[in-house]
């Protein structure tokens, strides 16, 4: 799952308290296969009904991202087209996967995972007038559903600790068919004299305690088989957010088929 996300509509969702309390991150526990990061730091943004109200709201969503959530979403799209199979891994505040449904068309299929139930339903709300989406239980490390023609991971990998970084984007990697592709959008280090560079260090240190990790290297360092791929990185925002895509030639006989779901 991601922070940069948004609703489709933004009424009435501003008026509902977002509460990250240890009392209300206690109830979230009792959630069955939830890793302990995601109870222990993300709880308050991504397993509480009340709160997913509030933060998947176009409003919210854009300020968090500094105005550039239209942006990032379409420099995503961009990438597939009309008729592909594509994997989105991780449910997104927003209409990213709504946004990916329209891009492969009838004739296409959207897969998106999450490993949180409550965020599974909350997508398929969303995603209900599009019968090319489907969205599923899965751990990005091992989303299943065989091979694909591209994934998109957007403003996942920040979330996720360090030790579990290389294993999403080895999953993600290895669900990619021969010529297919794997576009990841999220944070980057910003210029040196970014104005927003001390407020989004505050942010990583008190709300994304995962993101330096990210920010401090290039995800392709994450990749155990990053040779088997053609990769390119763009910034934007003065550095705050990248995207990288990672390509993997038609050639290549040592590709395995992950198992279906």
């Amino acid at each position: 799952m991601e922070f940069g996300s948004q609703g489709s509509s933004m009424d009435g969702a501003l008026n509902v308290e977002i509460t990250v309390s240890g009392e209300a991150q206690a109830a979230d526990t009792q959630s069955v296969g939830l890793p302990d990061y995601l109870v222990k730091t993300y709880a308050w943004a991504y397993l509480r009904p009340a709160n997913i109200v509030v933060l998947d709201n176009p409003f919210v969503v854009n300020a968090i991202l500094w105005g550039n959530f239209r942006r990032l979403v379409c420099l995503a799209c961009e990438e597939f087209a009309y008729g592909q199979r594509i994997l989105q891994a991780a449910s997104v505040y927003g209409d990213l996967s709504a946004r990916l449904a329209e891009t492969v068309g009838s004739a296409g299929h959207l897969d998106v995972v999450d490993i949180a139930p409550v965020q599974v339903e909350h997508c398929r709300r969303k995603l209900a007038s599009y019968p090319q989406a489907r969205v599923r239980v899965a751990d990005a490390a091992a989303p299943g559903g065989g091979l694909y023609d591209g994934v998109c991971c957007f403003f996942l990998l920040h979330e996720v600790p360090d030790g579990h970084k290389r294993a999403v984007v080895d999953g993600l990697l290895n669900s990619v068919r021969p010529g297919g592709k794997i576009v990841f959008v999220d944070y980057h280090q910003p210029i040196a004299l970014h104005p927003m560079r001390p407020v989004m260090q505050a942010v990583f240190r008190w709300l994304e305690p995962f993101a330096n990790g990210l920010v401090r290297r290039q995800i392709e360092e994450f990749a155990s088989a990053r040779d088997e791929f053609s990769w390119s990185k763009s910034t934007y925002f003065g550095g705050l957010y990248q995207k990288v895509v990672a390509v993997r030639p038609l050639a290549d006989p040592d590709v395995r088929a992950p198992a279906s779901a």
